[in-house]
């Protein structure tokens, strides 16, 4: 019988968070990594058993993963490791969560949907804060104007900083151009194109469109047409990204992307114990109907990566209680739009 979820890429900065808080909760968990002697120190220091392995193929993978109901997948970038994790997950049919915020692997996960769904399997990405409070919000607004067209997502931080991991997928991504949601396609525009002024925490701010996981996740939950996210960045990075058109061919290179990599490796590798207690963050949204008719909330969320640690144990302890629905899902397809507010410090409101 199938019992306990697999915290794959548990040493890594929000693996970390997410293995501490699985052991501070009773969780019966094993962690997991491709470094043995990291694994192990870790579990040693909380007391949970461990196997390390690589992902070599989907064969050897779901060997390794075949006698877990959950694998909780916390090693990105997840473009380069989450089909392979996928895929084991389909063949041991063992259902998988992991806590990536890339569209590319969202799109990867709907197209497995059949498979997985063939196997009695449930594919769940983005179960942090890429994307659960996004989706939830998402689901919400479709709700409140269930003929909206149009949907606009705008993301904002208040102090902390990002992890390793974070900064590395942002690198492995750069040269690329900026994805939208128009008339359900996905569609290219050129990166810090796209502006729009959001009024988030009482002060008229300026978004600048990203490729965030919701331009795939939001349109499966509500099946609006057309989405747009914004970053609320400064104006020097949002210039940054309109050079960045001019030099896509030179971000693109593997030996530009090795050296970002490695100066990101020698910085912290995210926010400390305080940031985290002392960040707060935002996701503002708005939707529209073709009429003109317009509702937007808001919601006031802890910081990003303590908020992922907290969703991420919840959806998996939830799949151990209850066997979830098979097929690709999103958050708020499974647990509906109001999954967010149960966690401390997490407040929705809605704007005038």
């Amino acid at each position: 019988m199938k019992e306990g979820v697999l915290i794959y890429g548990c040493y890594g900065y929000t693996g970390k968070l997410i293995s501490e808080l699985a052991a501070k909760a009773g969780m019966k968990a094993v962690l997991s990594g491709r470094d043995e002697q990291k694994v192990s120190a870790l579990a040693g220091a909380l007391n949970l058993p461990h196997k390390a392995f690589d992902l070599n193929s989907v064969e050897q993978t779901s060997e390794q993963i075949k006698d877990f109901k959950v694998v909780l997948h916390c090693a990105g970038p997840f473009m380069y490791t989450s089909d392979i994790m996928a895929n084991a997950c389909i063949k041991a049919q063992t259902h998988y969560l992991d806590i990536t915020g890339e569209y590319q692997v969202f799109e990867n996960m709907f197209a497995l949907n059949d498979k997985a769904t063939a196997a009695g399997v449930m594919l769940m990405s983005g179960v942090g804060f890429d994307v659960v409070p996004s989706d939830c919000l998402a689901l919400y607004l479709k709700e409140k104007m269930p003929n909206a067209d149009a949907l606009d997502l705008a993301l904002y931080m208040k102090g902390g900083r990002i992890s390793h991991g974070t900064a590395i997928t942002v690198a492995e991504n750069l040269g690329h151009p900026t994805l939208l949601r128009r008339n359900g396609k996905l569609v290219e525009v050129q990166n810090g194109k796209v502006l729009r002024q959001v009024e988030i925490d009482g002060t008229r701010r300026t978004g600048v469109a990203i490729s965030w996981g919701d331009i795939s996740t939001a349109f499966r939950s509500t099946g609006i047409q057309n989405i747009t996210v914004y970053n609320v960045l400064p104006k020097k990075v949002i210039d940054s990204m309109k050079m960045s058109n001019y030099l896509g061919f030179l971000l693109r290179a593997r030996f530009v992307k090795n050296f970002l990599i490695n100066r990101i490796k020698q910085r912290p590798a995210g926010p400390n114990e305080t940031e985290r207690q002392t960040s707060t963050s935002m996701v503002w949204g708005e939707v529209r109907a073709k009429s003109g008719a317009v509702y937007r909330a808001m919601l006031t969320l802890p910081e990003g990566y303590t908020l992922t640690a907290h969703t991420a144990v919840k959806i998996a302890q939830s799949v151990l209680e209850k066997e979830p629905p098979s097929g690709a899902k999103t958050p708020s397809q499974v647990f509906g739009k109001d999954f967010i507010l149960q966690f401390e410090g997490v407040s929705r409101k809605d704007l005038a």
